[in-house]
């Protein structure tokens, strides 16, 4: 089943160019550390604020050079009284494919100094600008985009084990047992999950390290989804339960519970898939969120949530319009997401699909 999903969603022109935009994003951020010029702690408060470098690929002379940028200097503009950036064409830095900079371990294994580009160590290169801090705002969404983009996958491994074998155990029992659980299961749903996590997020201790708030992010995020989900499951264990197959295991004394996880609970295995998919998004935009307000990931460490906090100043956004490359991403990524988990939808469930 699984092939014939992928080979549809490679047949669908827009589920194609939403894997590949995946693929591409799923890569920069595992090799993170090799792609990005500069380590997730480099910061150059002298630097703040720096637009975009410009790359050179022509001389002075008119001629074709290898790459190569100039340095900003700072200035302060007396007359408007605000900093101005100006080129230092004083010197130029070129810039080095595979050259040594500062120094991490590759996949957090091999200690190495090499990056996919740098300068050299007199230059600067920043291909999206900084931020106030002076830290570079593309190697930082590398970094950042570790944490939104796994989050979502990481609160599912916790939310639908709960939700599946929830809903299972309530639908294959019914009677009082299915009252009882699912009206525990409409109360936790008429929580307001935002707000809830906004207030959970408010009250932890001000000490915890960001992967500390990583984890704890993750399971509210799982203890607040799983009871819809788990209606649904209930639901379609309901019109299961009574297939000959389930009777028949019953006959040879198959406990419950193997009943339930053997026999029943894969049959919604085409559900679970496309909502695994469509969920994710939710997720990265639930933490993307909360770290916009100051609630999830605390600086210094990125997440695309908190580096957009600064695009939040509408000056920000009219002379620094850089700032606002992680709220596309979030963008693009969310979008690649429903429009993958839409054709898996259509694929295992034909009848869905709107003509």
């Amino acid at each position: 089943m699984i092939k014939e999903v992928l080979k549809q969603l490679w047949k669908d022109k827009f589920a194609r160019i939403a894997l590949l935009v995946l693929g591409v994003i799923y890569f920069a951020l595992l090799f993170a550390d090799f792609i990005a010029p500069y380590t997730k702690d480099f910061s150059d408060r002298t630097m703040a604020y720096v637009p975009p470098s410009k790359v050179f690929t022509i001389d002075e002379n008119g001629k074709f050079s290898k790459p190569y940028t100039y340095n900003y200097i700072r200035e302060f503009d007396q007359n408007n009284l605000e900093i101005k950036y100006t080129l230092d064409r004083s010197k130029k830095h070129y810039i080095k494919f595979l050259g040594k900079g500062q120094p991490y371990k590759f996949l957090g294994l091999v200690k190495t100094r090499h990056h996919l580009f740098t300068t050299d160590q007199a230059g600067r290169i920043y291909l999206l600008g900084t931020d106030i801090n002076g830290r570079d705002v593309f190697s930082r969404l590398l970094f950042g985009g570790r944490i939104s983009m796994t989050i979502g996958f990481l609160a599912l491994f916790v939310l639908f084990p709960i939700g599946l074998l929830y809903g299972g155990i309530s639908g294959y029992f019914g009677g009082k047992v299915d009252a009882v659980m699912m009206r525990f299961a409409e109360g936790i749903m008429s929580i307001p999950s935002f707000y809830l996590l906004i207030i959970l997020a408010s009250i932890l201790p001000s000490g915890m390290t960001s992967t500390q708030r990583f984890l704890l992010i993750v399971v509210i995020l799982a203890l607040i989804g799983w009871a819809g989900f788990a209606r649904v499951v209930r639901g379609m264990v309901l019109s299961v339960k009574t297939q000959e197959y389930v009777q028949a295991a019953k006959s040879i004394g198959a406990s419950d519970l193997r009943i339930i996880i053997k026999h029943i609970l894969p049959q919604t295995t085409s559900f679970v898939i496309v909502a695994m998919t469509l969920s994710v998004p939710s997720y990265i935009l639930s933490e993307s969120g909360l770290s916009f307000l100051g609630l999830g990931i605390q600086q210094p460490d990125a997440s695309w949530g908190n580096m957009l906090k600064e695009a939040q100043e509408f000056t920000n956004i009219l002379y620094r319009p850089w700032l606002l490359c992680p709220g596309f991403l979030i963008f693009v990524s969310v979008l690649a997401f429903n429009l993958i988990g839409d054709t898996i939808r259509d694929v295992l469930d034909p009848k869905s699909k709107v003509k």
